[in-house]
């Protein structure tokens, strides 16, 4: 008998299946579409390890299923290939980020085809290459133009060692930059956005219209953060230079605990402390009130200028702040004066940059109030009867922040919290208003290895974008890379002297470049209509192929990447280029694979499994089968070699039945005729279990019917026809395999191009019932038996359950009640 030899028969078939173009989607087509795909990878130099790879047969599997169930399938792959890690490697080694990234690449390429992965290659894209930057471009000038994108001074995340600008979520919370571990800094610098928050409503309201994964809806509504709340003014006692009737903007959701405020909190940034701290002709006159610490308050700021967003609003940091001694604020609802303070976890760009702070209702604000030995007044209780104590400092252990009845609130005492917001708000004066956490997109980096930014300027100064015939406006080459603290750009005398021969003398270029999720905010168009060089992508094949059906990537992406996805379809919605919302109906996000050892899988702990040697050693169809078998598709599982050498082993059991397809053709003559009917059963059962579980991508169970369902055919006889559904619900699977034996089968033509199984609703209906067994009328247990048993077999079954015999124990049996098919109750 012929042995399974993998590493034979994928070699056959690679080279074979690179001589066609069987996996290119057709843009016209009667068939209904599918568009499937992968989030585009980084091609680093150390090439994808098994981990990498998961998602990527994952969507290959549901291509390959889609296409044998009639589909048009559109699914692509390209490279996401600007960033920061090829210019770091080029400041190390002076090689062009250009060829390492092409070499990344075409090892990238190697990799995926040893897996035979069904990507329509003829749509290949990269990031980097000047004919797709230019529709990047394209679109900055698109948003440009519209007045979605504008320049302005603003305070970075400023890398020290990698000398760029970084975004919140590059920063660890400890303050130090993911990549180069360097103490990040704040640094004011002029910087390209784009308005992003013109459309926060719609990016809200959208996520309804999605089926994504409830945790990262949940991240995204987050990461937006609309609160609808209360503006309030907390008027300022007379001091000297300030204003008559000087007062302090605070934005609550919760005005019902207004009686309950007993400090205010303004943001380092904010105006009056600018005006009043800053400004060395705001010192009072001897004698005179005013503010009486501000060298100390002034040091406070110069320590907190320094602190990253994520450091200062950090749950674990301990809240630190500054008493502003010398002013107070005043409490609208009792007139009270109250302290103010200045303390870093408050952000500027959050509501007005002031809260009002009420310790017995807010966690932060009780940590902050513990510490500084500062009033803690009960105003909500979620008990009626509750005493209405004025001052509860100390008797209290934690902040409620939930809703109850109102106490220590003059007038409204007994109202429910819910009703009194409204009620407190009017009784102050305050404003219904809506606020956002969501801050515009900084797109700019002071890098090299990006898409730079069309805009010139002239001799004044003034920005003027570049006309569309001089795209794509290429990335200089002359340049050094080293950080010098300023933009790379800014060195190149080649685009210097571009710019004026185009524009004239004194015009200089812009020298920072796009932020790569610029580049990725849009790549899926491209795929549509890649060799396009009018427009970005064709209207009517945008039309035909969007939005994507099915969208697989890391959930890591979770917030950056998919907002800023959906932000460049509203947009382009809005400026009338498309007629849909949102970019990726459907969307999951692979589990990790980590190493044997349990750790995450990375060079630094030396236990990356390269997929390549797992295909030299086991085969490819070995390493596709056990990636979907080894756990849930979304939930992290490690990397077992066990694991391999099993679905090896279950694929060479499958290439066993075929080898003896020959001695049971002889035995079908002899066939009993209710074994043919239990393996009839079975293999209509096993068609609609794999069938449903693509379709949900629970791949292991898929995988995991197969198994049983070769099991079967190792027990019972087989015919051939219950052999070629074995092998197409595989097919999907692996490729190779299933190919080697389509053709043994004397089949033609490929077994990927074939229609997949159907069955019969008839054959798989239960010929079980589930019985429920009562003991003096209460529901005991549940006993699983065939429809056809007798009534004297159905009562000794029930005696005989393990949950019956616990009640049975010394008790008298006086009489079992069976009905046929519906329950059996036993009198004791």
């Amino acid at each position: 008998m012929e042995q399974y030899n993998p590493i034979k028969i994928e070699k056959k078939w690679r080279k074979e299946w690179e001589k066609d173009n069987n996996y290119q989607a057709k843009d016209k087509s009667r068939k209904p579409k599918q568009y499937i795909l992968d989030m585009y990878p980084y091609p680093s130099g150390g090439g994808l390890h098994v981990g990498h790879v998961k998602g990527y047969i994952a969507t290959d599997v549901t291509s390959r299923f889609n296409r044998m169930r009639g589909y048009n399938v559109l699914h692509p792959m390209g490279w996401d290939a600007f960033g920061l890690p090829a210019e770091n490697y080029a400041i190390k080694t002076g090689i062009p980020p250009a060829q390492t990234t092409e070499e990344a690449i075409k090892n990238f390429k190697n990799q995926i085809s040893s897996l035979s992965l069904s990507y329509d290659w003829s749509r290949e894209i990269g990031t980097h290459a000047p004919q797709y930057y230019k529709w990047t471009q394209w679109f900055f000038l698109l948003l440009y133009k519209n007045g979605l994108a504008y320049k302005k001074k603003a305070k970075v995340n400023w890398d020290p060692i990698d000398q760029t600008v970084l975004a919140n979520e590059q920063v660890l919370p400890d303050g130090t930059a993911e990549r180069s571990g360097a103490k990040v800094i704040q640094k004011e610098l002029e910087q390209w956005f784009f308005k992003i928050t013109d459309f926060a409503d719609d990016l809200i309201k959208d996520l309804d219209k999605v089926d994504w994964p409830a945790h990262t809806i949940k991240n995204q509504r987050n990461w937006i953060g609309k609160s609808i709340g209360a503006e309030i003014e907390f008027p300022i006692t007379k001091t000297y230079n300030l204003k008559p009737k000087t007062s302090i903007k605070v934005f609550t959701t919760r005005p019902d605990t207004l009686f309950g405020a007993t400090y205010l909190v303004l943001s380092p940034e904010h105006p009056l402390v600018e005006q009043e701290i800053r400004n060395p002709k705001s010192d009072p006159p001897a004698g005179r009130a005013g503010i009486q610490n501000k060298f100390e308050i002034q040091n406070y700021i110069n320590k907190a200028k320094n602190k990253t967003e994520i450091e200062r609003t950090a749950k674990d940091k301990e809240k630190t702040g500054v008493q502003i001694k010398g002013i107070k604020a005043i409490n609208p609802t009792n007139k009270e004066e109250i302290p103010i303070f200045v303390a870093d976890y408050v952000l500027a760009h959050y509501g007005t940059g002031a809260i009002m702070a009420v310790p017995a209702h807010d966690e932060r604000d009780f940590e902050f109030a513990v510490r500084y030995n500062l009033p803690i007044r009960q105003v909500i209780t979620p008990r009626k009867d509750a005493e209405q104590n004025a001052d509860t400092r100390g008797k209290i252990e934690g902040a409620y922040e939930g809703e109850g009845i109102m106490i220590n609130s003059g007038e409204f005492n007994g109202t429910h919290s819910t009703q009194a917001r409204k009620e407190i708000t009017e009784f102050v004066d305050g404003k219904i208003k809506t606020t956002y956490r969501l801050r515009d997109w900084l797109i700019s980096r002071q890098r090299y290895w990006g898409a730079p930014i069309p805009i010139v300027y002239d001799p004044d100064g003034k920005a003027h974008p570049i006309p569309l015939e001089h795209l794509p406006w290429k990335l200089p080459t002359d340049v050094e890379f080293k950080p010098q603290g300023y933009s790379p750009l800014a060195q190149s005398q080649e685009l210097k002297k571009r710019t004026e021969k185009i524009f004239g003398k004194g015009w200089t270029p812009e020298v920072d470049t796009m932020d790569t999720f610029v580049c990725s905010s849009w790549y899926f168009f491209r795929f549509i209509d890649p060799d396009n060089k009018k427009e970005f992508a064709d209207k009517d094949k945008i039309k035909h192929w969007m939005p994507v059906d099915l969208y697989v990537g890391g959930a890591e992406h979770t917030v950056l990447h998919l907002l800023y996805a959906r932000f460049f379809t509203k947009a382009l919605k809005k400026l009338g280029y498309i007629n849909f919302d949102e970019p990726f109906l459907k969307l999951r996000h692979v589990g990790l694979v980590g190493g044997a050892d349990g750790r995450k899988m990375g060079k630094r702990y030396g236990n990356v499994v390269n997929p390549q040697d797992i295909v030299d050693s086991f085969g490819a169809d070995a390493l596709r089968v056990y990636e979907m078998f080894m756990g849930p598709f979304d939930k992290g599982i490690d990397w077992q070699m066990d694991g391999i050498r099993g679905t090896n082993r279950f694929l060479g059991r499958i290439w066993g039945l075929v080898q003896q397809n020959e001695k049971v053709k002889m035995q079908n003559a002899k066939r009993q005729s209710k074994i043919k009917n239990d393996l009839e059963q079975i293999k209509h059962r096993t068609i609609k279990k794999v069938t449903e579980d693509i379709e949900s991508m629970n791949y292991n169970t898929a995988i995991s019917e197969l198994m049983k369902y070769v099991n079967e055919m190792y027990e019972k006889r087989y015919d051939e026809q219950d052999l070629t559904t074995l092998i197409l619900l595989l097919a999907p699977f692996a490729p190779h395999i299933t190919q080697e034996l389509w053709e043994k089968l004397n089949r033609k033509g490929s077994i990927h191009e074939q229609e997949w199984p159907s069955y019969d609703k008839e054959q798989i209906k239960d010929e079980f019932s589930i019985i429920p067994v009562q003991i003096n009328g209460k529901v005991r247990s549940e006993i699983r038996v065939s429809q056809n048993i007798s009534e004297k077999d159905l009562e000794r079954i029930a005696l005989q359950d393990e949950k019956v015999q616990k009640f049975l124990d010394g008790k008298e049996l006086k009489k079992v009640v069976v009905v046929k098919n519906k329950i059996v109750n036993i009198i004791i």
